[in-house]
């Protein structure tokens, strides 16, 4: 009756409800008999005060005594369900109702039901950090079933550990200290793996932190995955939400102290244009700076997450976002993405960028970079730009998993960090640090005279040359053009040189049209850590190529022996 890409609907919610069921079960009595007294928020006040715990059911049924009642299960389920506080909104999204009524009506329901009631899911059996990764292998375990798209769920372990060492690593001391309080924030959040690692660091080496979990996404499936995740840590049931993050940014009244993502690549935003382009028109709203192709959001979660980091007044924040290549480099000068680069070069919002290795992940093999912002650098990063490439550093996975058959090791990330901490170019194949500078251009429109069919030069009635269309070329001249150091303020003079030197010579009867002259920003990432590789002497491919045909001849021979 279920195929096996249907699985998900039925197990993931009963393993939520298994998970609850384990976590409610010794403070039961304690509830029914505060449920007796108080109801809707009083209630939810007197069992925070008595249990500790943020939600609660005030049903009678439990799995163990579900299973004394075969023929009412269904009914008593759906009566348990229904128990939970108004905080517990996931087994709606999930449609359980109509799955339970499915496993009935097929007679599955009962053996269902019992299987999941002799398996023990209390915390202090499975850690949360383990219940993290179960929820990890069965979402892509029901994606791979479905050939539906596992890395639009949650991101591989090895990825977001990186992404929280280097996120952290500026704060690293203060972290530490006793009571000490953060919050983080992930507006793609899917099962909320991201933040469930932060969380798990954060408590590994300071036992008496505490990290605010905060999270919104826009899938029903994966919403409900992470805000029970996020329940069963004894996180804020109210701090995940459900919603388009990019049309309706429902934290829009705060800013955090850390931001992670790892938004979808490739995906257009269509669905959310007439709110964002409407946002976008707002001085210094969070789309103001550039709009990116209708066919790829990425770039927009970028902005998002940068407005919101702390305000530098109110002590400064960080953000980590997971992107693919293009948003290094796509878009000519003064488009939408360079304009989103300028703006974020311009403010020193890019602290450093570093390039992973290819099939990291489980729904792409593509080249990915880890994104870090900060609006509070230290002074020796002040106006700097770190790129690492990390493109080397990784070990190979005994069994590959969807397009993903690499990871970064625990050695590999210790590589990258001590890279990082060390901010400077005495390993010139693995960082190098540049200035915004570096990568702004200057694009110039470089006219020819239109000459009439007898090869004179025609010109309008003010006797200037009229320029040829046919003829019309660009240049990118970058601002750092024959040493200038001192960027747009040296612009006619940078301008003049590179003319001069690289365009008249070959074209005397050239000119540029300064009103068409447009800035860019582009961070060619590849280029500045290219390794030219000398090509194989001939003599050698030779030698190779006649091996090859010796064994074509043998095996010639053979066949016609």
């Amino acid at each position: 009756m279920y195929k096996p890409h249907q699985y998900g609907s039925v197990i993931l919610p009963f393993t939520i409800l298994r998970r609850l069921d384990c976590i409610l079960e010794p403070t039961r009595d304690e509830v029914a008999a505060l449920a007796g007294k108080f109801s809707d928020g009083a209630l939810d006040v007197q069992v925070k005060r008595k249990t500790g715990l943020s939600f609660y059911n005030t049903s009678p049924f439990t799995f163990a005594n579900l299973m004394e009642d075969p023929e009412g299960l269904r009914a008593n389920l759906m009566d348990y369900i229904t128990g939970f506080s108004a905080n517990i909104d996931v087994f709606e999204r999930f449609k359980f109702e109509n799955e339970l009524a499915t496993l009935d009506e097929k007679n599955r329901l009962y053996l269902v039901t019992s299987q999941f009631a002799g398996v023990d899911l209390h915390p202090d059996a499975v850690s949360n950090a383990e219940m993290g990764d179960l929820f990890e292998h069965l979402i892509f375990k029901f994606a791979e079933a479905s050939n539906e798209e596992a890395g639009e769920h949650y991101t591989p372990r090895d990825a977001i550990r990186l992404m929280v060492d280097l996120l952290f690593a500026e704060d690293n001391k203060a972290l530490l200290e006793p009571g000490t309080v953060r919050t983080i924030y992930d507006p793609t959040a899917g099962t909320g793996g991201m933040l469930s690692v932060a969380e798990e660091w954060l408590i590994e080496r300071n036992p008496d932190a505490r990290l605010r979990l905060y999270g919104q996404e826009i899938n029903d499936q994966s919403y409900a995955i992470c805000k029970s995740d996020m329940i069963a840590k004894g996180q804020d049931v109210g701090n995940i939400k459900l919603g388009d993050t990019l049309a309706d940014d429902l934290f829009f009244d705060r800013t955090f102290d850390f931001c992670m993502s790892n938004p979808p690549y490739g995906v257009d935003w269509k669905a959310s244009q007439e709110t964002v382009k409407k946002e976008a028109l707002g001085q210094n709203s969070r789309f103001s700076h550039g709009l990116p192709s209708i066919g790829d959001g990425q770039m927009l979660f970028l902005s998002h997450l940068a407005s919101k980091m702390r305000p530098a007044h109110d002590g400064g924040g960080r953000a980590g976002i997971v992107l693919n290549g293009s948003p290094l480099f796509n878009g000519a000068a003064e488009s939408g993405p360079s304009q989103i680069r300028q703006w974020l070069l311009e403010s020193d919002l890019v602290e450093a960028i570093v390039a992973l290795p290819s099939n990291m992940f489980f729904n792409t093999g593509i080249a990915t970079y880890i994104w870090l912002l900060d609006n509070t650098k230290r002074a020796e990063r002040k106006g700097k730009v770190q790129l690492i490439d990390a493109t080397t550093f990784w070990t190979k996975m005994r069994k590959s998993l969807g397009a993903k058959s690499r990871e970064i090791d625990a050695d590999a990330r210790d590589r990258i960090l001590a890279l990082y901490d060390k901010f400077d170019e005495a390993d010139p194949d693995f960082s190098k640090v540049f200035t915004a500078n570096d990568f702004a251009y200057w694009t110039i429109t470089v006219e020819r005279p239109l000459l009439t069919e007898t090869g004179k030069v025609s010109t309008d009635r003010s006797g200037k040359p009229k320029p040829d269309p046919k003829k019309r070329d660009t240049e990118n001249i970058p601002f750092t053009y024959d040493g200038n150091t001192d960027g747009a303020m040296a612009k006619t003079a940078t301008i003049k040189s590179y003319f001069e030197t690289e365009v008249l010579p070959h074209v005397p009867d050239a000119w540029i049209d300064e009103k068409k002259t447009k800035v860019g920003y582009e961070i060619p990432f590849t280029r500045h850590f290219y390794k030219y590789l000398p090509p194989r002497p001939l003599a050698e491919i030779d030698a190779d190529l006649e091996k090859q045909v010796a064994k074509i001849m043998e095996l010639l021979h053979e066949v016609e022996g």
